[in-house]
């Protein structure tokens, strides 16, 4: 082979060499950090959790990170700095917008370099870090991460990175058991979730703190007496009283203070109720569960309450009268553009469809509950029932008997099945006997509406509108208003079908 033929092949390589470096090059070109000065940069921050308010955490990792970038000469304009405050990186279902905008304004080509503080304030996710990385490759996006020291463009830092993050999930997997089953013991030993303080006890939830233990009260006896959430709310906010966290009342805060079990002493986990706690109660579990209960005939007068707007009236009997045909509640409705109290249920594939005209019943039930008012004496009652030493020895075994169940299941003695089925059995045992000791409040609810002057009282409020109040009064006195069948035809009325079952006088 002559000297002209090798100096072609030698020519041939080069250039096949050349071609090659033509394509690679600038790919590789830019792991050379005097290629990078002044192409834009990204910052990064996340801390999952914050005690305080001015977000000490990120703001060191920002400065941190833009020294970096000023170490690397890239520049970061603004709005290029992502901060994912008090979110968390492992769980699944949290939203990041730090994050989420990061990985748009790598998608548009904004951005060629990311500076993060560490890989484990950026994911704990695998499947976080490989949507990173293949972003990183398609857009050409250098990644750096400076706490670890690690060059994230490198296949081998790459590498590791992906063991660190394998081994931050498994971290976070063994951290997220460990807190459940320290929750399931503190639930079987009955001690207070922890969390944000509640509104009439100390930050451990153990202490009550009285002044605000008396608002408390006061927010269930003008619920129990009819008043709404919207008229709670503001009286508070007029008195100046604000919530655990020192502000104003809202609807919903109203709300939750209703349905908080802790007010009753009342161990929740997980959504269930699993017996008593060990704090003091501010309210009686009797009282908490008829505002339970309240709670749930109101919501189910919505409906009704809907249609006295529409229609211009207000059922004062709203879940009080009951078809005794279908043992179901009647509602609040028209029959031929007149109110009237229906029944909407079905027997044998039919419709019930019995009604009684508000205009007969209410006044009747007016009078009735006007002479009940008249001659009831209120001197000296006691504001709660009280059971007997009996019933109450049988509540604390069973209270005892659930929290042996739930302390088993935290052991894994039995299964989640077994314990829904005991934990089921003994709750219905313990409310039915709880039941017994429903505090109804008497001189609150009826204040200024007993003795002689009921009548006149009574017809004040009717003047007034206080429609919710004449409600509230006729839950106390009534249990139940039930209507029979008519036994006249035409426009006759009936009022022998009319069943008034009066509360319980002590």
């Amino acid at each position: 082979m002559g000297t002209d033929t090798v100096n072609e092949l030698d020519r041939a390589q080069i250039q096949r060499l050349a071609r090659v470096a033509g394509i690679t090059g600038p790919k590789q070109a830019r792991r050379d950090p005097a290629s990078w000065v002044g192409e834009g940069a990204a910052i990064y921050c996340r801390i999952s959790k914050t005690h305080d308010e001015d977000q000490t955490g990120v703001e060191r990792q920002e400065r941190i990170c833009r020294d970096a970038a000023e170490r690397l000469r890239l520049q970061v304009e603004s709005g290029h700095a992502y901060i994912d405050n008090n979110r968390s990186a492992w769980q699944r279902n949290r939203k990041r917008p730090g994050w989420d905008e990061l990985l748009a304004a790598i998608e548009s080509g904004q951005v060629r370099h990311v500076i993060i503080y560490h890989a484990d304030r950026l994911l704990r996710q695998p499947q976080d870090l490989e949507v990173l990385l293949s972003k990183a490759d398609e857009h050409h996006v250098i990644l750096h991460g400076q706490a670890g020291g690690r060059d994230l463009s490198d296949p081998d830092d790459r590498f590791i990175l992906r063991m660190e993050v394998a081994h931050a999930c498994r971290s976070s997997d063994d951290t997220s058991r460990r807190v459940r089953d320290t929750l399931a013991e503190r639930a079987s030993a009955g001690k207070p979730h922890s969390g944000k303080r509640r509104f009439g006890y100390d930050k451990t939830g153990t202490k009550i703190i009285e002044s605000e233990a008396e608002t408390v009260r006061w927010i269930y006896v003008q619920y129990l007496k009819g008043k709404t959430v919207h008229w709670i709310k503001t009286q508070l906010n007029e008195q100046n009283i604000p919530t655990a966290l020192g502000k104003r009342w809202q609807h919903q805060t109203v709300l939750s203070l209703l349905d908080c079990h802790h007010m009753a002493g009342l161990r929740v986990f997980r959504g269930q109720e699993i017996g008593p706690g060990t704090w003091p109660a501010i309210i009686p579990v009797g009282t908490f569960r008829e505002v339970q209960e309240r709670r749930g005939y109101r919501a189910a007068a919505g409906r009704a309450k809907a249609e006295a707007t529409r229609t211009g009236k207000f059922y004062t009997l709203r879940s009080l009268v009951w078809c005794t045909a279908c043992g179901v509640r009647m509602a609040g409705g028209t029959n031929k553009a007149r109110p009237t109290y229906q029944c909407s249920s079905e027997r044998d594939g039919k419709a019930c469809r019995r009604r009684i005209s508000a205009a007969v019943l209410e006044p009747f039930a007016a009078d009735a509950a006007i002479r009940m008012l008249t001659h009831l004496d209120v001197t000296g009652r006691e504001a709660a029932a009280v059971l007997g030493s009996e019933e109450a020895d049988t509540i604390a075994a069973d209270q005892e008997q659930l929290t042996e169940a739930a302390r088993m299941w935290a052991r894994k003695e039995i299964n989640k099945a077994e314990y829904d089925v005991m934990r089921k059995e003994i709750s219905e045992r313990i409310k039915t006997a709880q039941r017994k000791a429903i505090v109804r409040p008497t001189v609150e609810v009826l204040e200024g509406m007993t003795g002689p002057g009921a009548e006149e009282a009574w017809h004040k409020l009717e003047e007034q509108g206080d429609y919710e109040r004449i409600n509230g009064l006729f839950r106390f006195l009534f249990a139940a208003v039930r209507i029979d069948a008519s036994a006249t035809r035409g426009r006759a009325v009936d009022f022998g079908r009319i069943d008034i079952e009066p509360n319980p006088a002590d």
